[in-house]
């Protein structure tokens, strides 16, 4: 069973956050900036989808068994892949595979730019709904 790390951000009158005294969540949803700084927003959310898609692309849990102590499903990602088609294929979750290769790609795509290390590089989880529809039309991400 998944299990989805949920930040509730609180709006006041004035539109400004409001400090939380208690967050849920699970280790390798919780995104790198609240790790360093207990500051969440609306990218902290992007960042846990984008870990929940890495997981339903290689069927894997988000931390576990990759080979280093402290390795997580995104590092290990990205040092399987290098962004790479060869790559992605290898993570892939076998039961995707009798898929077009085309289409777990652009998933894998819009997976890693929910991850970015910075929220600021992230999208909004408006453009990643946009990006996702996009994504079942050949083509729409190109992979090296």
């Amino acid at each position: 069973m998944l299990q989805i790390l949920v930040l509730a951000k609180f709006l006041q009158d004035t539109g400004t956050s409001e400090c939380m005294s208690a967050i849920a969540g699970s280790y390798g949803y919780i995104a790198p900036e609240y790790a360093y700084t207990l500051k969440v927003d609306e990218k902290s959310d992007v960042y846990s989808f984008g870990v929940v898609l890495l997981e339903l692309i290689t069927g894997r849990r988000p931390v576990g068994d990759f080979g280093e102590e402290g390795l997580d499903i995104v590092q290990w990602a990205k040092m399987q892949t290098n962004w790479s088609k060869e790559g992605v294929a290898k993570i892939l979750d076998e039961h995707l595979r009798s898929i077009p290769l085309d289409e777990p790609m652009q998933v894998f795509f819009v997976a890693m730019l929910c991850v970015q290390e910075q929220s600021v590089e992230r999208p909004t989880m408006r453009e990643v709904v946009q990006m996702l529809a996009q994504a079942k039309q050949p083509n729409t991400f190109q992979m090296q």
